[in-house]
């Protein structure tokens, strides 16, 4: 029993770990992420103060980052009959997870950049009406930009649906088709040569 509860203390410890150090490829910090591996981890609610003690943090820093992960959906929050204290427990679904980091990530990050670039068009539009021709090449370039945030935001779009409904075999099949070679892909779809050249986005040839 001591063997295994060692165990699970030294596996816990490496997962907070991970959890943390993939913070940035959620677009969150790093002690919102350990906190939502503690959470995901233990079986039982935690209230603040025991989340405070094992990851070492203060107050205001553990009350910050609850109320982020709650907001995103990651943790929710409980109170036992008559008592005042709050308790936190994390989803456990991974499908769930997924659709929701994916959602957030969508929302809180390649939205607004999405929106800055269309004001930067705007900014352009009066210049460019006077033939400047650096200005049309620099209006082309960011039309360019969201065109590739529109396809990253439609993939997501697509995606979602299947990570929601938990539907793996679906998720393999897509997998599948993105990593066939393109000569497969275009006989699945019925593309040409012709069409493929007037892509801008095309698979560069390996």
């Amino acid at each position: 029993m001591e063997h295994k509860q060692k165990a699970y203390q030294e596996a816990l410890e490496q997962f907070l770990l991970l959890w943390g150090e993939m913070a940035p490829a959620w677009g969150i910090n790093r002690t919102m992420a350990q906190i939502h591996a503690l959470l995901y981890a233990e079986e039982d609610m935690l209230d603040t103060d025991a989340i405070m003690a094992k990851l070492e943090i203060s107050r205001g820093n553990a009350n910050m980052n609850l109320r982020k992960l709650t907001e995103w959906g990651l943790v929710s929050k409980h109170q036992h009959d008559g008592s005042r204290k709050e308790y936190f427990t994390a989803e456990k679904d991974v499908w769930i997870i997924a659709s929701i980091i994916i959602q957030e990530r969508q929302y809180r990050e390649l939205a607004p950049v999405k929106q800055n670039l269309i004001e930067c068009l705007q900014l352009l539009e009066d210049q460019e009406s006077k033939g400047d021709a650096d200005t049309a090449v620099f209006r082309e370039r960011i039309e360019d930009f969201i065109k590739v945030l529109d396809l990253f935001e439609e993939f997501s779009a697509a995606l979602l649906p299947y990570v929601e409904s938990k539907k793996l075999g679906s998720l393999r099949t897509l997998l599948k088709l993105a990593k066939a070679p393109k000569m497969l892909i275009d006989s699945i779809t019925g593309g040409t040569k012709e069409e493929a050249s007037s892509n801008r986005f095309t698979t560069p040839k390996e």
